[in-house]
């Protein structure tokens, strides 16, 4: 089974204002603590200032790594709603940070969870999330003359294409989940006039927001 998760599109951040109190959302890919704690700790250095800088991050391909930290605030009311927003998108390899500029107003336990629970969510929805699929190199060489053929079947069943060779013949570069099967398909539709060769797994990014 190819691996396949997801994650955010790209690193950024996103920041509101409730009652006062300034709230700005980092988010990053990481791929081990070390990486995440690391971003932490910078986020922990700019802005030192800050009142709180709540963090939470879920690593690995099964989550098997999951830390979140409240960072002075009441327990559970700051890294443990940051931690759900991931695990409700069911995305990993990410890391989000939390900076809090208090504003002068308590917002009580609810007021707070709500507070970090939306800054994460909103600055989900302003990097995107993609899903990351590991998916194989197949090589498709054919005469000049099939080449419509195949990009109309290409187009009609969503098969990526990442690169097309023109010289003798044609050679088009599919990243693909199933080998065999699309051989199969592609085999049938050209009457095997098609020779293959298969490349490399390579991770392919497919955006989901």
């Amino acid at each position: 089974m190819l691996e396949s998760y997801r994650t955010i599109k790209e690193n950024g951040q996103w920041e509101i204002d409730i009652k006062k109190s300034r709230f700005i959302c980092f988010l990053q890919r990481v791929t081990t603590e070390e990486e995440a704690r690391t971003m932490i700790q910078q986020i922990k250095k700019e802005h030192w200032k800050a009142n709180h800088n709540c963090s939470a991050f879920i690593i690995g391909s099964d989550g098997h790594l999951i830390r979140s930290s409240d960072d002075g605030e009441p327990s559970g009311t700051a890294g443990t709603p940051m931690l759900e927003v991931l695990k409700q998108n069911e995305i990993i390899n990410v890391v989000a940070v939390v900076t809090r500029y208090f504003g002068g107003t308590k917002l009580g336990a609810g007021g707070l969870i709500r507070a970090y629970s939306t800054a994460v969510s909103e600055a989900l929805k302003q990097v995107g999330i993609v899903e990351i699929k590991t998916q194989q190199e197949l090589f498709v060489t054919i005469e000049y003359s099939l080449l419509g053929k195949l990009q109309h079947f290409l187009e009609l069943n969503d098969y990526p294409i990442k690169d097309t060779q023109f010289t003798n013949e044609v050679t088009v570069c599919l990243t693909v989940d199933e080998i065999e099967r699309t051989q199969a398909e592609i085999v049938e539709l050209l009457n095997n006039q098609v020779t293959f060769e298969i490349g490399k797994f390579i991770p392919t990014e497919i955006p989901i927001t």
